[in-house]
């Protein structure tokens, strides 16, 4: 397929998914939205990809928030569904089964920190800065920014960047919880690829599982995670993986994983 306003690429089991509109520093507009989640529907049934990093393109921006001049052309029910239309793409990235890794560079705003925190992994270089400034026009956060947020970072802190619309920069992101690594500017990509890598060279299933244990679970009572993990860790014992795993540990060898 072909995309308009992002980059797709496949290369060693990676997936890279690139905002593509570095003249407004990378801005989501419903387009960009319609194909990061096509790209990522690609991503989840392909087999052969076993991550994928999500990047914007240039310096400057991660991406720096929304398409403002079409927010500004909405009346309430179309902006109740341009929000919906984001919340499904963005969940989309997040119930994946397979690992997202964010790669901040520069800006990464409103709708921008919104979809980093979709991802599974962020990793920022040293000049990203995250904010979620959508008070300062007049409105909330809409693509879930209000609901990742605290989940993040906790209650307090969330409401304090929501409320004060204030920028913080990659040292107090990865202080306060927001941003996993913090690496030298250019260099996110590549430390999303060492990352992406060292989870690669695990089990298969056992990422996959690990996934869906944390996102479910966070939507479930404590004592029906708990009971769901168990579940999955039971499933994982009849598998292939599990055994040559086990098996390798005890004959110091790496294991070899089938990803069955």
């Amino acid at each position: 397929m072909a995309y308009e306003n992002i980059l797709y690429e496949k290369k060693d089991e990676i997936a890279y998914v690139t905002v593509n509109r570095p003249k407004v520093m990378n801005a989501l507009n419903s387009v960009t939205i319609g194909e990061l989640k096509s790209a990522f529907a690609d991503a989840h049934v392909d087999r052969d990809v076993r991550g994928v990093i999500l990047t914007g393109a240039g310096e400057k921006a991660f991406v720096a928030g929304a398409d403002i001049g079409e927010l500004a052309e909405l009346g309430p029910l179309e902006g109740k569904r341009m929000m919906a239309h984001g919340q499904g793409a963005f969940e989309a990235i997040e119930t994946l089964g397979k690992p997202v890794i964010a790669a901040v560079n520069g800006f990464a705003l409103g709708g921008g920190c919104e979809l980093a925190m979709a991802c599974t992994i962020r990793v920022a270089s040293s000049n990203a800065k995250f904010g979620q400034p959508e008070v300062n026009l007049g409105v909330i956060p809409g693509y879930a920014g209000t609901q990742r947020l605290p989940r993040l970072v906790g209650k307090g802190v969330a409401l304090e960047l929501i409320l004060t619309g204030n920028m913080i920069d990659a040292q107090e992101a990865h202080r306060i919880g927001l941003v996993n690594k913090v690496c030298e500017p250019g260099q996110a990509v590549a430390e999303a690829e060492g990352m992406m890598k060292t989870i690669m060279s695990k089990g298969p299933l056992a990422v996959h599982f690990a996934l869906e244990s944390v996102n479910k679970g966070l939507e479930m009572p404590f004592k029906e995670g708990c009971a769901h993990e168990a579940t999955l860790f039971g499933l994982l014992c009849a598998s292939e993986d599990a055994k040559e795993g086990l098996k390798a540990f005890m004959e110091k060898r790496k294991p070899d994983f089938k990803n069955k």
